[in-house]
Formats: C-alpha cells, sequence, structure tokens
C-alpha cells in the first residue's frame, strides 16, 4: 500500500497518521507495525515519533499486524499470592514470557490469568497485556502484579513507580560476592547495612527492540539503583538478595553483570558464548513486592515462595 500525506496530515506524528488513516486499530498496533519496519517514509524504514510533510510517500511493505492478546491458558499452572475486587499478584513459573509479543504466540502469564480472571483481559491499555502492570522475563520466576478492572490499571501502575515500592529478588550468581576495596567500581558504594553494596549505574536500551540494555549509556538512560546483600556464599556461587524501587528492563541481572558476578544461566549477561540452555535454568526469582493499594491506600506486602535453589543451606541462615 502507498500513501502520500496531504496538507491536512502535514504534521503528523507517524503513528497519528496510521490511525488517521485507519490501518491500525489502536497506538499500540501502530506503534508494533512501526516497530516491526514494515512502515517506510521516503523510503526508509520511519520512527513513531516522526513528523511527516506534505508529499512525503508513506509504504506499507508487509500485512500490518493482527491485534495481539493473549490466548486464555488454563492448563498453565499460576499461583495466585493475593486477589481482592481490584488487583490479583501471581506466581509466575520460569520459563513462560509474561505476556504475548506477536499474535499467536504460545502461552503466557497474561493468557494463564485471562483464563482464571476473565476481567483482566479489558483491564490494561494494551490488550495483550491481560491487565498486568509489570513484567518479569520469560526465565525469571515470582511476583507479578495485574489489575482486574481499567479504572485500577493507572493508579496501580503508578503505586509500583511509586518511591515507597519496593521488589525483592534473589539470584544465585557465579562468582564470590564482591566487595569494595582498591579496585572498587564507579557507581558503586556501601550500602545502609554493614557488607551491603549499592550499585546506582543509569540504564538504557539497546537493539533493534530494546531487548538488551547498556549500563551508563544507550537509548534514553535513567536512574537505576540497586541493593545487593550476601545470603549465602557457596562453593562456585553465591546467593545475593537484590532491593530495588523503579525496576529497568534487565536492572537486576545488569547490575550484577557489571560486578563480574552475572546471574547463573544468564547468557544475556553473562558469559559470551556460554551454552543458552533451557529457558528454565536462569536463577533470578522476584521475591516479593510491597506497594500502596490503589484503592484503599493500605499497604501490602506480597511474597513468593522460593524455589530449591534461592534457599540457603541449613545453618547458613
Amino acid at each position: 500500500m502507498r500513501f502520500v500525506v496531504g496538507t491536512g496530515e502535514a504534521g503528523l506524528r507517524l503513528d497519528a497518521f496510521l490511525l488517521r488513516q485507519k490501518l491500525v486499530c489502536s497506538a499500540t498496533a501502530a506503534r508494533r507495525a512501526i516497530a516491526e519496519r514494515i512502515v517506510l517514509v521516503a523510503g526508509r524504514p520511519g520512527k513513531k515519533g516522526l513528523h511527516l510533510r506534505e508529499g512525503e510517500v508513506i509504504e506499507i511493505t508487509a500485512p500490518i499486524p493482527d491485534r495481539v492478546v493473549p490466548t486464555p491458558a488454563a492448563e498453565v499452572p499460576l499461583a495466585v499470592l493475593y486477589a481482592d475486587d481490584d488487583l490479583v499478584v501471581v506466581d509466575k513459573p520460569a520459563g513462560l514470557p509474561s505476556h504475548p509479543l506477536r499474535a499467536g504466540e504460545g502461552p503466557s502469564a497474561a493468557g494463564a490469568l485471562v483464563a482464571r480472571f476473565p476481567e483482566c483481559a479489558a483491564a490494561s491499555p494494551d490488550p495483550r497485556e491481560g491487565g498486568l502492570v509489570q513484567r518479569l522475563d520469560r526465565g525469571t520466576t515470582g511476583v507479578l502484579v495485574a489489575a482486574r478492572r481499567r479504572a485500577v490499571w493507572p493508579g496501580l501502575r503508578n503505586a509500583l513507580a511509586a518511591p515507597e515500592c519496593e521488589k525483592t529478588y534473589r539470584a544465585e550468581v557465579v562468582g564470590r560476592f564482591p566487595h569494595l576495596g582498591a579496585g572498587e567500581k564507579d557507581f558503586v558504594s556501601p550500602g545502609a547495612q554493614p557488607g551491603t553494596l549499592v550499585v546506582a549505574m543509569p540504564i538504557g536500551r539497546v537493539g533493534r527492540r530494546g531487548s538488551r540494555v547498556k549500563l551508563g549509556g544507550g537509548r534514553q538512560p535513567l536512574p537505576a539503583v540497586t541493593e545487593l546483600a550476601l545470603v549465602e556464599q557457596r562453593s562456585t556461587t553465591c546467593l545475593i538478595e537484590a532491593r530495588l524501587c523503579k525496576g529497568r528492563t534487565h536492572q537486576v541481572r545488569a547490575h550484577l553483570s557489571y560486578l563480574g558476578v552475572p546471574v547463573k544461566g544468564d547468557t544475556t549477561y553473562g558469559e559470551a558464548g556460554a551454552d543458552p540452555g533451557p529457558p528454565t535454568a536462569l536463577h533470578l526469582h522476584a521475591t516479593a513486592i510491597v506497594f500502596r493499594h490503589p484503592t484503599t491506600g493500605q499497604l501490602l506486602r506480597v511474597e513468593a515462595p522460593l524455589p530449591d535453589w534461592a534457599r540457603p543451606s541449613l545453618g547458613s541462615g
């Protein structure tokens, strides 16, 4: 398909133009089509924030992706950790994506949520999310929060971005717990408690779809602070607890890699050329979350049971 930008369309953003032409059903779908690089402006892949000029030629080089919605997946095990009329918190298993990225993709946590709480399907602005207000990587397990009503979703999203929100993770990392010394790194300082560390390295996205992050650079780097404490030192690995407020994409994994102790099973930020292994091999678990309930105003703390690898040995505390 080929379009020429008219006088009344000059100045529109590219994603708004796609909506105006009814080529997509939502702004999310417009952004997805642009990200797939099938929308050309003057012969080159366009960007969603591009403002169009009169006479420019817009070409659609492939079918616009279908509207993505999670397929209900009642067969996926999904333990409910907390639920009320406004929200639900579940324990995501390993190897399961939080939500689908493209139409027709397999099971997801969002699909498992929609199968048990059908109202979640309409609770988030992006229908593929199934009410989710956060995401966990496919290999990461643990606490995942979703809204059950559209009116609750914005407040719940804000609650998870508020300074009083605290997210706790357990990670098994390769190597010994790092200590500050003569070779201390930039952006790393002692924590408030003895023996703890704080990493405050900003995080930006890299890659075509922002699927990876870059510490201290990349696109739109944002502040990211992670407090780390040793839980147990093992023979070749150690068990670490990480606490953070706003969670940037891959924050815990990237900060631990920066310290030289990548998460066990992490082939993205771990050892180069390592065997990828199954998606269940990543030893990273979202243990707990504290946030203010968007309706009642009360502080909630929800915890997920620890997987076997995240439990310290008897007698180690």
